[in-house]
């Protein structure tokens, strides 16, 4: 057994390549060996959002806090709110992040596959985010 306390690993600011606008990382589980599987919460100020991206073997998302939007490609934007639970499928290109007006805090969780857990793309312009 291990138990992390809290405070042990420190918040870190989401890189500018990966996330438009205000995202803290906290890390809570970090892949370990002989495991796959790799937990933040992640929490985003009103506009902020992530790129488009894929997971090789999908990534769950439980909200926690305020009011989100996710999208799927050719999706509508859809509004998740604390409670809510997303499944992204392997290789579904998505975004996620807070809504224009109200920070959202989720829990992400994703497996790697040979050694990559998410492959970045572009980030998601001004024009898409405002289709909501």
């Amino acid at each position: 057994m291990e138990i992390t306390k809290n405070g042990i690993i420190p918040s870190m600011e989401g890189p500018k390549e990966w996330f438009t606008g205000s995202v803290r990382i906290d890390p809570l589980f970090p892949q370990k060996e002989g495991a796959k599987a790799s937990g933040a919460l992640v929490t985003f100020e009103p506009g902020a959002r992530t790129a488009w991206h894929t997971h090789p073997v999908g990534q769950t998302l439980i909200v926690q806090s305020g009011l989100g939007w996710v999208q799927r490609e050719g999706g509508p934007i859809e509004e998740i709110k604390p409670g809510d639970v997303v499944w992204f499928e392997a290789g579904e290109k998505h975004w996620h992040g807070a809504s224009a007006k109200k920070a959202m805090s989720h829990i992400a969780i994703q497996e790697e596959l040979d050694g990559s857990a998410v492959t970045w793309l572009e980030h998601v312009t001004d024009e898409q985010y405002t289709q909501k």
